[in-house]
C-alpha cells in the first residue's frame, strides 16, 4: 500500500485516529469506498459517545478512550492533524510496516485523474488570509477555485464534490504536511517560519521541514519571503520539476525573480518577459485591506502563486480589491476619545503580534493567555518603543510581564489577575485609563486564549463589545 494510488479499498482495514473536524468525514469517505473503517479516539466524554453512536449507525467500529493501541490487521492508518507524531500508535504502525496519511494525504490519492491543481499556502502567519485573496483572484480570473483545506472546506469533500474546480487555493497547516508525503502542488508558498507549535513537532527543525514539504514536487513554482532567510533555504533544499523556479516577494524593490513594492505600487518582476529590464505593476498598496506590512506581503504571496498559474496583471487588482479580512485580523472596531480600539486575537503567537505592533506607532497593548511554551523576549525587544503601556490577562501573562521589566522596565504594565468572563471588560477599562489620544489600544494576545475563552473568535468579540461600551 506505499505509495501506489490505492483503487480497490474494498475490504481494507483502515484505522481512523481521531475524531477531529477531518476525522469523521475521512471515516464516512472510507467506509463508503467500501473499507472496513475501525476509529480510535482518546477522549470518551458525552460529545464522543454521540458521534460513536452515528458512526457505528453507519457500520463503521469505534474505541472510544483508548487511541494508543493499533487494531489488529490494520493496513492502514488515517489520521486527524492534531495527533502528535509521537504517539504510541503511530510508533506500532511503524513498526508493524502500516503506512500513516493525514487528510490532506487521503484527499490528494482519492482525486480523480482530471483534478484541479492545487496552489498551496503555509506559513506560521497569514495562511488564511492568503489563501482567501488568492481565491478571490483566480475568482477575478474567471476561473472555478475554492478556498479549502484548514480553513473550514475539507478537502475531502471537494475532491469528492460533484462541482467541477479549475484550480484550488489550499492552506495546509504544518500539522496536515507532516502526514501528506505524497501532495505534489503546482505551486506553493511558505509565508514565514516562527517558533510555534513546537510542543506538537518538537523541535524549530523538525517544524520547518515539516512547512518545507509543501515544495517538494512543485511544477512551476516555490514562492519565498525574501525577508524570512529560512523560506528560501527550504526551497533549496526541496527536490522539485525540472523547470521549477524560486521566487521571491518583498515588501521592498524587486530584483528580477521577485514581486515586490516600488512607490505604492506592487510589482511583478517573475511572471514577465525579460524581467532583468521588464516589471508588471499589479495594484495599489491601497487595494490591499487593511494596508499593514504584513498583509501587504500577504498580498503579494498570493499574487506570485495567481501569476504562476497564469492569471492577469488585472485579476490581482480586482481581486485584492473583492478581499475582505475575517473578523478578528486587526479589525478596526471604534473610535473613543480619540483612541482607536483594534482586535487582532487572531494574533496567538508572537510572530503574529510582532506584524500587529509593527502596524501601529503608539499603542496601549493587551496580551496573555497560554503561551504554548513560546518565550517574549524577542518580540517586547523588537516592540518596545512601540508601547504606551500594557495591560496583561490569562493564565501565562507573568512570562510576558517578566520580559516587559526586563526589555522595557519604562512601559506602565498592568496584571489582571482574573480569568473570569469580565477580565476582558477591565482590561479594556484600564487600557482606556494608559491610552491617549492618538494611541491605539490593540488586542494581539501572542497567545491562545482557550484558558479564558472557547477559542480567538470568543476573546475578540468579548473585546468588541467592551469597547462599545465604553463608546455608549
Amino acid at each position: 500500500m506505499g505509495s501506489q494510488e490505492v483503487t480497490d479499498w474494498q475490504g481494507k482495514n483502515v484505522t481512523v485516529a481521531g475524531f477531529g473536524v477531518s476525522g469523521i468525514p475521512a471515516a464516512r469517505v472510507l467506509h463508503g469506498l467500501g473499507a472496513v473503517v475501525t476509529v480510535v479516539n482518546d477522549g470518551d466524554d458525552e460529545r464522543a459517545r454521540a458521534q460513536a453512536a452515528e458512526l457505528e449507525a453507519l457500520g463503521v467500529s469505534v474505541r472510544l478512550g483508548d487511541g494508543a493501541t493499533l487494531p489488529a490487521g490494520t493496513e492502514l492508518v488515517v489520521t486527524t492533524p492534531g495527533w502528535q507524531p509521537g504517539k504510541p500508535l503511530f510508533t506500532a504502525a511503524a513498526e508493524a510496516g502500516v503506512p500513516v496519511w493525514g487528510d490532506v494525504e487521503l484527499a490528494w490519492r482519492l482525486r480523480g485523474p482530471d483534478a484541479a491543481p492545487w496552489l498551496a499556502v503555509t506559513g506560521t502567519n497569514g495562511k488564511t488570509t492568503t489563501v482567501q485573496m488568492l481565491a478571490e483572484i483566480l475568482k477575478a480570473a474567471g476561473l472555478r477555485t475554492a478556498a479549502v483545506g484548514n480553513i473550514g472546506v475539507s478537502l475531502l469533500d471537494v475532491v469528492l464534490g460533484d462541482d467541477p474546480y479549475d484550480v484550488l487555493a489550499v492552506e495546509l497547516s504544518s500539522y496536515q504536511l507532516h502526514w501528506a508525503p505524497s501532495l505534489r502542488a503546482h505551486s506553493a508558498v511558505v509565508l514565514n517560519l516562527a517558533p510555534d507549535h513546537l510542543d506538537w513537532h518538537g523541535s524549530m527543525q523538525a517544524y520547518a521541514a515539516d512547512k518545507g514539504r509543501i515544495y517538494e514536487g512543485n511544477r512551476v513554482a516555490c514562492v519565498y519571503n525574501v525577508a524570512d532567510r529560512a523560506t528560501e533555504d527550504l526551497v533549496r533544499e526541496a527536490d522539485v520539476e525540472e523547470g521549477c523556479r524560486a521566487v521571491g516577494f518583498t515588501l521592498g524593490t524587486p530584483g528580477p525573480s521577485q514581486l515586490g513594492v516600488v512607490e505604492g505600487i506592487l510589482v511583478d518582476r517573475a511572471f514577465v518577459e525579460d524581467r532583468q529590464k521588464n516589471a508588471q505593476e499589479l495594484a495599489q498598496v491601497s487595494d490591499v485591506q487593511p494596508p499593514a506590512p504584513h498583509n501587504i506581503a500577504n498580498a503579494l504571496a498570493a499574487a506570485a502563486l495567481a501569476r504562476a498559474y497564469g492569471v492577469p496583471a488585472a485579476a490581482v487588482r480586482d481581486g485584492l480589491r473583492a478581499f475582505r479580512p475575517d473578523a478578528h485580523r486587526i479589525a478596526h472596531v471604534a473610535d473613543v476619545d480619540g483612541v482607536a480600539y483594534v482586535d487582532d486575537s487572531k494574533a496567538t503567537n508572537t510572530h503574529a503580534t510582532e506584524a500587529s505592533l509593527a502596524a501601529y506607532e503608539s499603542i496601549v497593548w493587551i496580551a496573555g493567555g497560554l503561551a504554548k511554551g513560546a518565550s517574549f523576549d524577542e518580540l517586547v525587544t523588537r516592540s518596545a518603543k512601540r508601547l504606551r503601556g500594557a495591560v496583561l490577562i490569562g493564565a501565562d501573562r507573568a512570562l510576558i510581564r517578566e520580559a516587559l521589566a526586563r526589555h522595557a522596565p519604562e512601559v506602565p504594565v498592568v496584571d489582571l489577575d482574573r480569568t473570569d468572563t469580565g477580565a476582558m471588560r477591565a482590561a479594556v477599562q484600564e487600557a482606556r485609563r494608559l491610552a491617549e489620544p492618538g494611541d491605539t489600544v490593540l488586542l494581539a494576545p501572542a497567545c491562545a486564549s482557550m484558558d479564558m475563552f472557547a477559542n480567538y473568535n470568543k476573546r475578540g468579540d468579548a473585546f468588541a463589545e467592551a469597547v462599545r461600551e465604553l463608546g455608549a
